[in-house]
């Protein structure tokens, strides 16, 4: 919906610091004034909730761009967050270089510093941002389905999925919407992958067009 779009574009355009590479969870920061939001207005200014970046939200503003079919700039977010990014300036992240962040620092003298790393549960949805939203792998019941939500330039991929003793290969080639999904060489006509533990190895084919 438009709504939707003009919301994500005012996201984009008030929040994401490309320059810093990190994405705010608001603007500015609570300090000074009367309003009071709570306990985050106990953090420094630019520190964790109260106008740094809130890793948890960071990972869902991808997610949204991806969900209204905007996966350029969901990839493109989900490597502004990536800490193997951020870790290519040891000196800047002071965190582990392989370590998603709760949150990143946009205090002055600290902007872009990681901030409790480990202790987060951001780490399982930039993972559901990069299976799901972005590769489109997604579990329906004792099905599977597969969405790409990756950009033209992302080109081609693949996903080795196992269950208990069974594996499917996943092969998604072309871009755009999917076109055609095939098993082991069969047209699946509604696009759902049976997840049937038979202890075999299944090829699935994805064509985007």
């Amino acid at each position: 919906p438009t709504r939707t779009r003009t919301a994500l574009d005012s996201v984009d355009r008030m929040l994401v610091r490309r320059d810093e590479g990190l994405i705010q969870l608001f603007d500015p920061p609570f300090d000074q004034g009367a309003l009071d939001p709570g306990y985050i207005k106990g953090y420094v200014p630019g520190v964790r909730e109260n106008g740094g970046q809130y890793t948890h939200a960071a990972v869902w503003t991808a997610m949204a761009f991806a969900a209204v079919g905007d996966g350029e700039r969901a990839l493109e977010l989900a490597r502004l967050i990536d800490p193997v990014r951020h870790g290519m300036d040891p000196q800047r992240w002071q965190g582990e270089p392989y370590v998603l962040a709760a949150d990143v620092y946009r205090s002055p003298g600290h902007i872009g510093r990681a901030g409790w790393t480990w202790y987060t549960g951001s780490a399982g949805w930039m993972l559901r941002l990069l299976l799901e939203s972005l590769l489109g792998l997604q579990r329906d019941g004792d099905h599977l389905r597969v969405i790409p939500g990756t950009p033209k330039a992302f080109g081609n991929y693949e996903i080795d999925y196992r269950q208990g003793a069974t594996l499917w290969r996943i092969r998604v080639l072309g871009d755009g919407v999917v076109r055609r999904l095939s098993l082991d060489g069969i047209t699946v006509s509604d696009f759902r992958i049976p997840l049937l533990d038979d202890g075999g190895e299944h090829t699935v084919e994805v064509q985007r067009g």
